[in-house]
C-alpha cells in the first residue's frame, strides 16, 4: 500500500439530502525523525517521499549546510512497526566538520502545521546564513510571475487525488520549472525544494523564483534567504513578520498571486512590469 496516500471509507453529508458512503483518498502522513551524526535532532511530520531531499533541506534552513560536500551521506536507519517492517522513517546525515555541540542547541520537535520552531529572530536568520543578504540584480518580468501558480498547480500531482497537499516550486527567472515537491507541510514541500538544490549543486540558488501554495510565514522566507532564494512568490497573504524579515535580507517578496494580479511587498524593483500591466502603489 502506498505511504503517499491512503484510501479510507467516509460519508457525505448535503444539506437536504441523503447521506451516502463513499471511499476517499487521504494524503499520507507519518513522523521522520532527523539524526546528524548520530544524534537526534528534530522529528517532522511529513508525507512520505523525497525524504532525502527533505532532511537536506531541513540541514540548510538550520544552518547545518551550505554546500553539497558538506553533505557526506545520508541513509535511513532501522526502524520497525508492530508487524516488524521497516518503517523508513529515521534518517541519519553525516555532515563534515560538524560541532556536536550545535545539534544539541537546535534540537526541537515539529509538526506539519509549525514547522521547525527553534529559530525565530531576524538577526539569527542573518546570522546563519552563509550567502549573505540578496544584492544580485536579477530581475523577472511581471507576466512570469503571474504565471507561477498555474505552473506550479500543474505540477502537483496528488493535490487533485487529495486536496491536502501544499506545493513549493522552484523556477528559473524565465519561467522554467526546475523542481516542484509536494507535502502536507508548507515547509516540508520547501525543505524537499532546497534539498533537491544542495543534492544538484546548485546553491546559492541566486538566480531563482520560489512560488508557494498558501500563505508566506516568516520560516519560509528563512529558509528562501538561507538558500540564497532573491525572488518569493506566495498564493496567499504574507505574515508581518515575513515581510520584516524579506526587507531586512533582500528577498523580493509576493503574495496574492493569483489570476493576474500579485502584491509585491519588498523590494518591488525586481519586478519589471510591462506597459500593458498597471501598477497600484500606496504610502506606509
Amino acid at each position: 500500500m502506498s505511504r503517499v496516500t491512503s484510501r479510507r471509507k467516509a460519508v457525505l453529508v448535503r444539506a437536504g439530502a441523503p447521506s451516502r458512503p463513499k471511499r476517499e483518498t487521504l494524503a499520507g502522513e507519518e513522523p521522520l525523525e532527523i539524526r546528524v551524526n548520530g544524534k537526534p535532532l528534530a522529528v517532522t511530520m511529513r508525507t512520505p517521499g523525497h525524504d532525502f531531499d527533505l532532511v537536506a533541506g531541513n540541514l540548510v534552513s538550520e544552518g547545518f549546510l551550505g554546500q553539497q560536500h558538506d553533505l557526506a551521506t545520508m541513509r535511513y536507519c532501522a526502524g520497525k512497526n508492530e508487524d516488524g517492517e521497516q518503517t523508513f522513517n529515521v534518517i541519519d546525515a553525516a555532515v563534515i566538520g560538524l560541532d556536536p555541540a550545535s545539534i544539541a542547541e537546535r534540537k526541537v520537535v515539529t509538526t506539519s502545521a509549525c514547522g521547525v520552531c527553534g529559530t525565530t529572530s531576524i538577526d539569527e536568520v542573518r546570522r546563519q546564513s552563509r550567502f549573505g543578504s540578496q544584492t544580485a540584480e536579477v530581475r523577472v518580468q511581471a507576466d512570469v510571475l503571474l504565471d507561477l501558480p498555474d505552473r506550479l498547480r500543474e505540477a502537483q500531482k496528488l493535490f487533485d487525488s487529495t486536496g491536502g497537499l501544499h506545493a513549493a516550486g522552484l523556477f528559473t527567472i524565465d519561467g522554467e520549472l526546475l523542481c516542484a515537491r509536494e507535502d502536507v507541510g508548507r515547509h516540508n514541500a520547501v525543505d524537499k525544494v532546497i534539498g533537491w538544490a544542495l543534492r544538484e549543486g546548485k546553491l546559492p540558488l541566486r538566480n531563482t523564483v520560489l512560488q508557494v501554495s498558501g500563505r508566506a510565514s516568516f520560516e519560509l522566507v528563512q529558509k528562501s534567504h538561507l538558500a540564497g532564494i532573491p525572488i518569493m512568490s506566495a498564493v496567499s497573504a504574507p505574515s508581518s513578520l515575513a515581510a520584516d524579515l524579506a526587507d531586512e535580507v533582500g528577498i523580493t517578496l509576493a503574495g496574492f498571486s493569483r489570476g493576474d494580479r500579485v502584491t509585491l511587498y519588498t523590494h518591488t524593483e525586481r519586478v519589471e512590469v510591462a506597459e500593458d500591466l498597471v501598477t497600484e502603489g500606496v504610502s506606509a
